[in-house]
């Protein structure tokens, strides 16, 4: 279900002609068609979108009948935790859907789009991914219709009823725009002429304009042609069977491209997306926009899927909290939105960020994480754009403005949209701006509780919290997270003295302790006089927080006393359990030497059994837990045969 690789390359284009039909009484019509065509890893790059390097002519033509959303943002700069929110209408940081991967149990009562639409008497279809972390992911349950053979036309498949259909496109993942050997593959069947000219392609500001990344930036163009070419496919089919006029269209991408800066970055640049709706004729009253225009207004992807309801005229559940931009109901418009950065395989982070119609402001809550962190993921030998910034790093000729991605974050970060929209400039420290910092932090902290952030507990803790019942409902008692104790602490990162943090280590919930010992991890060398408090957590009662004070104290030199814990949570079986121990092992490079007997053990029980065709256990916690294993023996100064060369 989540590697589901595009093998066909469409010829057909989109006719751009529009069957025309006599408008009538909104109380005469049946509800309308809904077609959402979901790409990966791309940002707005069509040449509606003003990209002149860009070739789209089918999304152009679907643009100029249509309308383009200007400020559309994606709810996280990766995959999984925007199409969990996407289909559920819910921010994943309510249903502890917001790292790359987990499989969170959903409470009976929360339904996805799909089934609420079945419900209402809708057909419903899927190609293509689905990764929403939800356990179990049950795509078969939530949908009437899986075409994973190619069927471009699954209202075919109907019958008399209204449908939702659901693709979603993976010729533009970074796998195959970073992956010389993928795009070959995806662009075997696409027009020489098409192909983009590597010396003309646009280098962002922040990336180094060399040749290698010229390359594959051309590339990431002509797999964008091949999406283009496969959407006209789908589109034509769609005015063929007379259904394009009865069909409001969705396009749109997970998050920013696939590329270094952009995809896990919590910048415009990792959640700006393209996103093109094609209004029916006959359903215009549902839409306040004028076709072939473009619209300022904000949009996320909570919205979605309220949206649809709202079109469909099914009444909108309570547990959704994005706020329809189309439909029968009218609602008020945004004038911001919050969006997120959660683990990423074996990387953790925790990052909000807020926009508007002109700043972005974002809160780091582990700043001395840098954004390269060390790692499979920026290490990788195989994604050539990394490769290339990895080489210039290591010969001191990267630029600047990339270089500062290696250094710890700042605490909170403050952009201008408009006069700077690369985000180069923090004006976070800036006296003109301290009204804008102080609006924009209250905006944060009011959406945390409200939509009771469960990014705030780190995972194992939630997760061991929930046991017996779910994040999302152990999330919004009160009684078990209290989460405006929890969020002060975590404000306290980067603020507060070694006094107030000590302090706060000895809090009854185990989540102010949590955010306490990672203030004291951030001073570090600040910090010694924590030592003694800090011992005293390695017998806390959660063991989120033994992890986190055991890995501080290892870095303070205390390793007689940290490692032995952190070697026992390696073994532990709850697997994002053993994954905090795991990624802490590999964070202390050298340091966790006697840990070595342990990690070759750890190594072999996430093995994959002979014969069985895989690297690992299994593609989600066994291969993160893998990953800090192989590079902490390494590290160590190991060497051994491993599938990650």
């Amino acid at each position: 279900m989540k590697s589901f690789i595009f093998g066909f390359l469409a010829t057909a284009l989109f006719l751009t002609g529009c069957n025309t039909s006599s408008r009538k009484g909104s109380a005469d019509l049946p509800p309308p068609n809904i077609l959402w065509i979901n790409c990966e890893d791309i940002s707005p790059n069509l040449g509606c979108y003003g990209d002149e390097y860009a070739t789209t002519p089918n999304l152009d033509a679907l643009a100029e009948k249509g309308v383009v959303f200007k400020r559309a943002y994606a709810a996280a700069p990766i995959c999984s935790p925007s199409r969990s929110t996407l289909i559920t209408g819910i921010p994943a940081t309510s249903l502890g859907t917001q790292h790359l991967r987990n499989n969170i149990d959903l409470p009976e009562f929360i339904m996805t789009l799909p089934e609420y639409l079945t419900e209402n008497g809708y057909f419903t279809s899927m190609y293509g991914k689905t990764d929403y972390n939800f356990n179990p992911d049950r795509p078969e349950e939530r949908f009437d219709y899986l075409h994973w053979r190619e069927d471009w036309a699954p209202w075919r498949q109907r019958g008399e009823k209204p449908w939702y259909g659901y693709f979603t496109l993976g010729m533009t993942h970074e796998g195959a725009a970073q992956k010389t050997k993928n795009w070959k593959r995806n662009t075997s069947g696409l027009d020489p002429a098409l192909i983009h000219d590597p010396a003309d392609a646009p280098v962002p500001a922040i990336h180094p304009d060399t040749e290698a990344m010229r390359e594959v930036w051309a590339h990431y163009y002509d797999n964008i042609t091949v999406l283009d070419t496969l959407v006209g496919h789908i589109l034509g089919l769609l005015e063929e069977d007379g259904e394009l006029e009865n069909t409001f269209v969705f396009f749109f991408s997970d998050h920013g491209a696939g590329m270094p800066g952009f995809k896990r970055w919590l910048y415009t640049t990792g959640l700006h997306v393209p996103f093109i709706v094609h209004i029916p004729k006959k359903y215009r009253h549902l839409a306040p926009f004028k076709t072939g225009s473009e619209s300022e207004q904000l949009v996320t992807f909570s919205d979605f899927a309220p949206t649809v309801l709202n079109l469909a005229g099914i009444e909108i559940p309570g547990t959704m909290k994005g706020i329809p931009f189309m439909g029968e109901k009218e609602f008020d418009t945004r004038n911001h939105v919050v969006c997120s950065r959660s683990r990423a395989d074996n990387m953790y982070e925790t990052s909000r960020c807020v926009l508007d119609d002109r700043y972005l402001y974002t809160r780091n809550y582990r700043p001395h994480y840098p954004y390269m962190q060390p790692g499979n993921i920026f290490d990788t030998k195989e994604k050539e754009a990394f490769v290339e910034i990895n080489r210039l790093h290591e010969i001191g000729e990267l630029n600047s403005e990339f270089e500062r991605f290696y250094d710890p974050k700042p605490v909170e970060e403050l952009y201008d949209l408009v006069d700077d929209p690369d985000q180069l400039n923090n004006l976070a420290e800036d006296p003109e701006h301290e009204q804008t910092m102080l609006d924009m932090r209250e905006q944060l902290h009011a959406w945390i509780i409200e939509t009771r952030d469960l990014g705030m507990l780190n995972e194992p803790e939630y997760m061991i919290r929930s046991a017996g019942s779910s994040p999302y409902e152990m999330g919004h008692d009160p009684g078990q997270y209290d989460v405006e104790a929890v969020l002060d602490a975590a404000e306290m990162v980067g603020k507060e003295d070694v006094a107030d943090l000590i302090a706060a280590l000895g809090s009854d919930d185990s989540g102010v302790r949590f955010w306490a010992v990672m203030g004291l991890q951030y001073l570090e060398g600040d910090a010694m006089e924590a030592v003694p408090a800090l011992s005293e957590r390695l017998n806390d009662a959660s063991p989120v927080v033994q992890v986190e004070a055991a890995f501080t104290l290892a870095r303070m030199a205390q390793t007689d006393i940290a490692l032995p814990v952190l070697g026992k949570f390696l073994q532990d079986e709850r697997p994002w359990l053993a994954l905090h121990a795991a990624r802490s092992i590999e964070l202390l490079r050298g340091i966790a030497k006697p840990l070595v007997p342990t990690l070759y053990k750890v190594m072999e029980k996430y093995a994959a059994k002979p014969g069985s065709g895989s690297q690992f256990r299994d593609s989600d916690f066994a291969f993160f837990i893998s990953m800090s294993v192989i590079y902490s023996l390494e590290h160590c100064g190991e060497e051994f045969d491993h599938p990650l060369k």
